[in-house]
């Protein structure tokens, strides 16, 4: 059999779709559709049901999924011995999933550097102000703010790190002062839009009482952090995000601090792949040498 239609064929398994599975392949959707249709027809049988939400296994598609998964093992084993092309070190395309701000600031450039150690490796970065799902192949690597808890995952606490309530320092010199929490009442705050969080660890408003008025909202925390530069008013922003920005100030210090985690995962069978190991150990090395940028005092 041809291993490419079998390729092909797997990945269209796991992430159910013809785009997702060509995301994945690096490839356009309909290759992946001839290469489908070329296996069914040697098989002789369909392997997949065709239905509005995407691809799903029939029986023989389900009885075909174990040997083809016994033979990627195989051919993953013989890339750790023999890399592909005979280069040394890891080669091919990782796609590592983030959240925005931590993405941006911190792993661009940190990325970028392990792509000059290893100039046969590529790296997809998605810095995006939403959740990405492995099970659906979306990212080879997520580092997500909340641990996964469904699905046959390798997951690694990868940092903790802090926020605060900062305001930029011309806005808070012409309004109330703020010495205690009461007096957050007076001020204008931005934040993110409330039925588009995809997540429950970016709430904090409701530990520091609800705004009297939201000048600005976005999805987007560096969207955010230009509205605060403009002295739109206050919002909550990662100190690695605003400690570097002399015109912002922390405001009630103390009271207004929060903590929260990164968590690194992966699908099980990534972890075969030289190229997916050498980027995770990376990042773990990252997320260490960057703990006081994300910790500050």
């Amino acid at each position: 059999m041809d291993w490419d239609n079998l390729r092909y064929f797997l990945e269209l398994a796991r992430t159910g779709t013809l785009a997702a599975a060509a995301r994945r392949t690096g490839v356009e959707h309909t290759t992946v559709g001839r290469r489908i249709q070329a296996l069914e027809k040697q098989m002789g049988v369909p392997l997949f049901a065709r239905e509005a939400a995407g691809h799903r296994l029939t029986e023989a598609g389900r009885q075909l999924l174990p040997a083809v998964e016994a033979m990627e093992a195989a051919v993953l084993g013989a890339e750790r011995v023999v890399p592909a092309g005979g280069t040394s070190g890891p080669a091919g395309l990782v796609r590592v999933g983030a959240t925005e701000g931590f993405g941006t600031l911190i792993l661009a450039p940190q990325l970028a550097r392990l792509a000059r150690r290893h100039p046969q490796l590529s790296i997809d970065l998605l810095a995006v102000p939403r959740m990405l799902h492995l099970s659906r192949r979306e990212a080879d690597i997520v580092i997500s703010l909340e641990r996964p808890k469904r699905g046959s995952v390798l997951v690694t606490k990868l940092a903790d790190y802090t926020l605060h309530l900062y305001g930029q320092r011309e806005y808070l010199a012409r309004r109330p002062l703020v010495a205690r929490r009461e007096d957050l009442r007076q001020h204008d705050f931005v934040s993110y839009v409330d039925d588009l969080l995809f997540t429950k660890e970016l709430q904090f408003l409701d530990q520091l009482g609800a705004p009297a008025r939201f000048a600005l909202r976005s999805t987007s925390v560096t969207a955010q952090y230009e509205a605060v530069r403009a002295g739109a008013g206050l919002a909550v922003l990662p100190a690695f995000l605003a400690d570097r920005d002399p015109t912002l100030a922390r405001v009630l210090p103390r009271e207004a601090r929060f903590t929260r985690t990164f968590w690194m995962s992966m699908p099980p069978e990534s972890r075969h792949l030289a190229r997916t190991q050498a980027v995770w150990a990376f990042l773990k090395d990252v997320g260490q040498q960057e703990a006081a940028r994300l910790r500050p005092a």
